[in-house]
This record gives structure tokens, C-alpha cells and sequence, in this order.
């Protein structure tokens, strides 16, 4: 009987390690330090740098700029032997966007210029251009050189992109290739208005496409089908439309992603790695993997390359990936330090997620709600704003949802057909862009009887970001467009001297009911912006009415004598095929993601909740904050928690894990009361079902950093 065929490299390899090396690091790099620090963590597989913007190896290329302690030797060459010894599949790492001014003048058309013809450049190195033959031509016979000589299992590449959209180039290839295609002269400057500049960043978007393409036929013609070109990307797709990474487009050609995004941030907190492989999975399928590199030093509000992490944060932010699906990639600065606490941070979870890993891969997730997005919404309604216009209201609704523990996935506008089956509910998180297409699937899915929740200005807009008439979902939202001053999305400065969005919320639905749980003591409700202006169409409920600003200061003038008015801010109906549809011009989603008001966060659940008539598949009760998610991997379920107790807000790392419990778990649904076996992977523990008519429940004494939960029959 024939032996069976190995999984190829992108399979089989879950854990990876990345020593990401400096100019002096062939000085200091200690082998047989990094081959036990491999042992330990259990790392199948490395990142290795080899070329671009430096190079680690004596290539043949004498433009080639190469670490200045290199000398004679070939520390790329070693580190790949000493991996391959060690049983270990090895990635060359590019970073190919610049090159020095010796490069420049050799070649000064390969390098990206301005209007007025001068190169653009950073810290003293150039910026060379995705359309010219330092891409095209030059940087495939590096990664020929590398593949005849070394045979790595493929390439990373971070800078892989070129400029940003913050700049236009206007070299000559990029002149001449955008007169021929879109029979135009590049535009001059940034101008969301002028259809020229639109058309400038479509195009933009798919020259990276070709660049990807470039590379990946490159490698496979040079190494065979498995050595593939990856690029890096993140799950973050505001940071990926600014370098023309259309997120959809390469996902659907990756086997693999590269993710690079090391920590959580000012806007994202430890639930951004959960959903940095939630979302690109969504994009790529769950029989695919995410290796995701993974800060072990210091990335705050001050980056300290080669200071140690605090040992928890970090930790945190692996368990949040791993909720998520991602594969962990610990990621180093330099090949020595002199703070060594870094080397202990990640082994614990290393060896838990080897023990564990047959838990950690091929599941689908178990949702109720899907998140809707799309790069064109983050490009042509976003425009020059896209944090404020589209981030905001997208992280208000993700918070809201993980909040109330609420499962969800998130959606491209374009996949709605394909992966909405399963929903209940539909958000639209000031999803203004949409196109006809999208416009029809999210008709067609409510009047199946799916549930709907549109904030803002969703539907607004067609496919170019141009006004529509009305809203394209008018007929299902049940509203129409009214004339007037509407839907600003500016920031009030910190002045309590300008009070434009100090703006309210009046209940004028009816007491009680599920709309309204938690707010019986509560007519007024804080909002903090205009709400687009809109008007009922029969058979539609005002269910709030927006209440204008007036003074924050003096005290003695916070009043007003509008208390109420007849403007709407949240509007509710239910369809003939029994879909639910909630409407808030008052774009709660966008001011929660600005405040985090636990007001807004509570309405936005309700409303959740409301659409899909209760019908959820999980609910948690804790007296404390967990983020959760639920996956189905053949008969038996798996329940992500990760604690995020006490974490202190950005910037200041976590130091110490809060324990929270006891947490009481309650899973709805059919095949759910089949289940006889509750098992807890962290703590090592069993636990003994409690049978409901609906499903089951169970109670977790104590969850210290993060807890998986394996729900089995048998």
C-alpha cells in the first residue's frame, strides 16, 4: 500500500518563530541559542531575513545592499541549514519597497517621484515603484537567486505594496500605463470628488494585484507549486486600503495568510486579534491557516524594540488569536538581547496550543449575526476619513456585539449570497457604498424572513461613493430621505465650550419590551451626533426621537427648551415575511465606537437581539468581561473565553490576569442537549452538563487568563 502523500508545507506547519534580523546581527547571532529556543517553543516552522531592502546572503547582484557587519558571510544561508536540521519549514523574509541612493542613481526610473518630478523618500532610503522594473524585473531575480540556492518553502514580504495612498507617483511607467488603461492623466493631487482620482485608486488596487500574481508565478516556476509568494497582510482593512491591499481579492488567492498585526492598538483592544482571523477567514475559508506575528517586545504608545513585553500582555493578545483561529508566530527584534525576560513570554502557550491543536483547526464558527463590510465602503465613502466615517461605527457594533456575547461573523457585502445562509440577522455598520448587487442580496435575505439592523447612512451611496436619490434599501428600511442637517460624523473637540454634539435620544416607544430592557428608569438617552435626516413610511414605528444640543457649560444653561421633537432616530418594522428591521438614523454604532457609552452598547444588543427574535445560540453570565467565541468542529462544540478583566486601557500593558467566576454557560440549539461531556483544556477539568429543553448549561469556576471548552456527546 503506497505511502500517503505528505501535507504540503502550508498545512501541516501551525507554529512559527521569527527572529527578524539587524545589520549587526551576523556579528552576534548564536545558533545554538536559537535552535534550543525553537525546541522549546515548539515552532515548526521560521522567518528568515534574505533580501531587499537588505541583504543577508552574497548574492550575485552587486545592487543588492548588504548588512554592513555581513563580511563573507552567509548568515541567511546557515540559519536556513541549521532550521532544516531541526526539522523546520523556513519562509524568506523581503522587505522590498526602497533601496539606497546608489540604487537611485543607477536607476533613477525605477524609483517613484512627484509632480514635480522628485523621489520620494524616508530616513534616507527611496521609494521604488510597484510599475517599474525594480518589481517587475529586478526583484523576481532575487527571488530566483534564492530559491536556486536556498529552496525555502516560500517568501514574506512586509512592504510588499509599495507607496502608500497618501502619494501619487508619477514616474513615467506609472504615466504611460494609467494613459493607456483608463485614458487619463494621472490625477495631481487627492480629490474624492473628481472621477479621475476615484478611477486612479481602482487601478492602484490592482496593480498590487499583479504584483502579487508577478511574484507567486516567480516562485512556483522557480520552485515548484508549494513555493508561494505571501506578502503580508492584516485582518485590519482601514491599515490595508491606505497600501491598496483589497483584503477579498487576495485572500481568494492565498493558501495561506501572512498576518501582521503584533498587538492591539488605541482604537483596537485584545478582541482585534479574535476578529483579525474571524474576518479573514471569512474571506479564505476555515481549512486554511493564519500564522499572525506576535510582539514578545514592547509596541505601546512608544515602540521599545528589544525591551521585553509584559509576559501577560502579550499572552493575551496569542489567546485572542488563537479564539480566533489564528496560528502563533512569536516575532523578535534582533538576534540578541540584553532583556532576556522576552524568551520565557510565550512557551506556556506555545505547548498549550501544540497539546491542543486538533481543537484549534478545521471548525467553522457558530453565528447568529453577521457583520457586513467592504473595501469600497472604507475607500469611497470613507474617503480621506476613514477611521471617523467608517472605523468608528464598525468598532461600536463589534463591541456592542462581543459585549452582550452575542456570536457573530463578519461578512463581505459582496459574499452576502454565499455566506448568509445560517444567519439570522444582518448589521450594517454605516454601510453606506453598496452597490445594486448588494442592495438586492440584503432585500432578498429579509424578505426570506432574516432580520436586519442599518445605522447611518447605510445604502446612501451607490458603488462609487456618489448620492444616491434615497436610500437604496429604502423599501426594507422603511424610510425615506427628508431634506435638512444631517448625519455629521466630525468629533467635538475637548472643549466644553462647544456643545454641537451634545445631543440626546427620547424613548418614544411603548414601556418595556425588549427594545427598552435596562432603561425602565431612562426617558433621556446620551447620543452625541445628527442623525440623518428621515421620514416613516407607513407602517414604520418611531421607536426615539432625536433631541438637539444645547450647552454643556455653565452649568446653569444645561437646558433646553426643545426637549423633544419629531426627528427620528430609531425606527423599527417587521416585513410580510416576518423579518425584522431596525433603522437608526442616529448612528449609535459610530458614537459608541467614539465614547463607548454602555448605553449605546446596550440599545445597539437589544436591537440585536430584537431582529433575530431572541433566537441566539449562546449566552454567558459573568460578573466581569469575557470575549467568546463559539465554533463547531463535527459533532462537538468549542467555546473560546478569553478574560479581559481589569485590562487596563491603552496604553498601559497588562501585567497580571484578573480571575473571574464563577461564569454560567448556556448553549441553545438543536443537537446541543445531546451533549454529556463538558471539558475544560486549560484548567483540566471535566464538567457534568446541565440538560435544558433548549440545549445545556454549565457552570466554569474560575477562568485566570483564558479558558477552551470542548462540549462532546459520548
Amino acid at each position: 500500500m503506497p505511502a500517503p502523500t505528505p501535507l504540503p508545507w502550508f498545512q501541516r506547519v501551525r507554529r512559527w518563530g521569527q527572529t527578524n534580523l539587524s545589520e549587526r546581527d551576523p556579528v552576534d547571532y548564536d545558533d545554538a541559542f536559537w535552535r534550543s529556543h525553537w525546541r522549546h517553543t515548539r515552532v515548526q516552522g521560521i522567518i528568515v531575513n534574505a533580501a531587499g531592502i537588505v541583504a543577508y546572503y552574497p548574492s550575485r547582484f552587486e545592487r543588492q545592499y548588504r548588512a554592513r557587519y555581513l563580511g563573507g558571510r552567509d548568515l541567511f544561508g546557515e540559519i536556513t541549514a541549521a532550521a532544516r536540521e531541526e526539522g523546520l519549514a523556513v519562509l524568506a523574509r523581503m522587505d522590498s519597497n526602497r533601496a539606497d541612493e546608489s540604487f537611485l542613481r543607477a536607476h533613477p526610473d525605477w524609483f517613484c517621484v512627484d509632480a514635480g518630478g522628485s523621489p520620494y523618500q524616508s530616513q534616507g532610503r527611496f521609494f521604488t515603484c510597484v510599475n517599474g522594473p525594480y518589481y517587475r524585473e529586478f526583484l523576481p531575480q532575487i527571488l530566483v537567486e534564492i530559491v536556486q540556492r536556498y529552496h525555502p518553502e516560500g517568501f514574506t514580504d512586509n512592504s510588499w505594496s509599495g507607496l502608500g495612498r497618501g502619494a501619487i507617483c508619477h514616474c513615467d511607467h506609472c504615466a504611460r500605463r494609467f494613459r493607456e488603461e483608463e485614458a487619463a492623466a494621472l490625477p495631481r493631487e487627492e480629490n474624492w470628488d473628481d472621477s479621475v482620482y476615484r478611477k486612479w485608486i481602482r487601478w492602484s488596487y490592482r496593480m498590487r494585484l499583479e504584483v502579487w500574481d508577478l511574484n507567486n508565478r516567480v516562485t512556483r516556476d522557480a520552485g515548484g507549486e508549494h513555493c508561494l509568494w505571501l506578502g503580508m497582510l492584516s485582518g485590519d482593512p482601514i491599515g490595508q486600503s491606505r497600501s491598496f491591499r483589497d483584503l477579498r481579492s487576495l485572500a481568494r488567492r492565498s493558501q495561506i495568510i501572512m498576518c501582521d498585526h503584533q498587538s492591539r492598538d488605541c482604537d483596537n483592544g485584545f478582541e482585534q486579534n479574535a476578529l483579525n482571523g474571524k474576518l479573514l477567514h471569512g474571506l479564505m475559508g476555515w481549512d486554511r491557516q493564519i500564522p499572525e506575528s506576535m510582539a514578545m517586545y514592547v509596541r505601546g504608545a512608544q515602540a521599545f524594540r528589544v525591551a521585553s513585553n509584559p509576559a501577560a500582555e502579550s499572552r493575551l493578545w496569542m489567546a485572542e488569536g488563537f479564539a480566533g483561529g489564528i496560528s502563533p508566530w512569536l516575532h523578535h527584534i534582533t538576534a540578541r538581547h540584553e532583556d532576556r525576560r522576552q524568551y520565557a513570554t510565550a512557551e506556556p502557550l506555545m505547548r498549550w496550543h501544540e497539546a491542543n491543536e486538533d481543537w484549534l483547526y478545521d471548525r467553522e464558527p457558530v453565528a447568529a449575526v453577521g457583520l457586513v463590510w467592504s473595501q469600497e465602503n472604507i475607500d469611497f465613502h470613507g474617503r480621506d476619513r476613514p477611521d471617523e466615517r467608517v472605523g468608528q461605527p464598525w468598532r461600536g457594533m463589534v463591541h456592542a456585539l462581543n459585549r452582550a456575547h452575542i456570536p457573530w461573523r463578519p461578512v463581505h457585502a459582496d459574499d452576502l449570497d454565499a455566506s448568509s445562509a445560517g444567519l439570522s440577522a444582518l448589521v450594517l455598520p454605516d454601510l453606506a457604498v453598496m452597490t445594486d448587487g448588494q442592495i438586492d442580496a440584503v432585500r432578498g435575505f429579509v424578505e426570506d424572513g432574516g432580520g436586519l439592523v442599518a445605522t447611518g447612512r447605510s445604502s446612501r451611496l451607490d458603488g462609487e461613493g456618489l448620492p444616491r436619490e434615497d436610500f437604496g434599501l429604502a423599501e426594507v428600511l422603511g424610510v425615506r430621505i427628508e431634506a435638512g442637517e444631517s448625519g455629521a460624523d466630525e468629533e467635538t473637540p475637548a472643549n466644553w465650550e462647544q456643545y454641537q454634539n451634545h445631543t440626546y435620544i427620547r424613548r418614544t416607544g411603548s414601556e418595556g419590551g425588549p427594545l427598552w430592557e435596562g432603561f425602565s428608569d431612562a426617558d433621556l438617552l446620551p447620543f452625541g451626533g445628527l442623525p440623518e435626516r428621515v421620514r416613516p413610511a407607513p407602517g414604520t414605528r418611531v421607536e426615539a426621537t432625536w433631541v438637539p444640543p444645547f450647552p454643556i457649560y455653565p452649568p446653569e444653561f444645561c437646558w433646553t427648551d426643545t426637549p423633544a421633537t419629531e426627528i427620528p432616530a430609531v425606527l423599527t418594522r417587521e416585513t410580510p415575511g416576518g423579518g425584522r428591521v431596525a433603522c437608526l438614523p442616529a448612528d449609535l454604532a459610530r458614537t459608541h465606537g467614539r465614547y463607548r457609552m454602555p448605553d449605546h452598547a446596550r440599545l445597539l444588543a437589544n436591537l440585536v437581539r430584537w431582529a433575530v427574535r431572541g433566537d441566539l445560540p449562546m449566552e454567558i453570565k459573568v460578573e466581569g468581561r469575557l470575549n467568546a467565541q463559539l465554533y463547531r468542529k463535527g459533532s462537538c462544540l468549542v467555546l473560546h473565553l478569553v478574560n479581559l478583566t481589569g485590562c487596563p486601557p491603552w496604553p498601559e500593558p497588562v501585567e497580571t490576569a484578573v480571575p473571574v467566576g464563577p461564569v454560567e454557560v448556556r448553549l441553545r440549539g438543536s443537537g446541543f442537549g445531546g451533549a454529556s461531556k463538558v471539558e475544560l483544556r486549560v484548567a483540566g477539568a471535566s464538567l457534568a452538563p446541565v440538560k435544558r429543553e433548549d440545549g445545556i448549561g454549565f457552570t466554569i469556576p474560575k477562568i485566570d487568563l483564558h479558558e477552551m471548552v470542548v462540549v462532546a456527546s459520548g
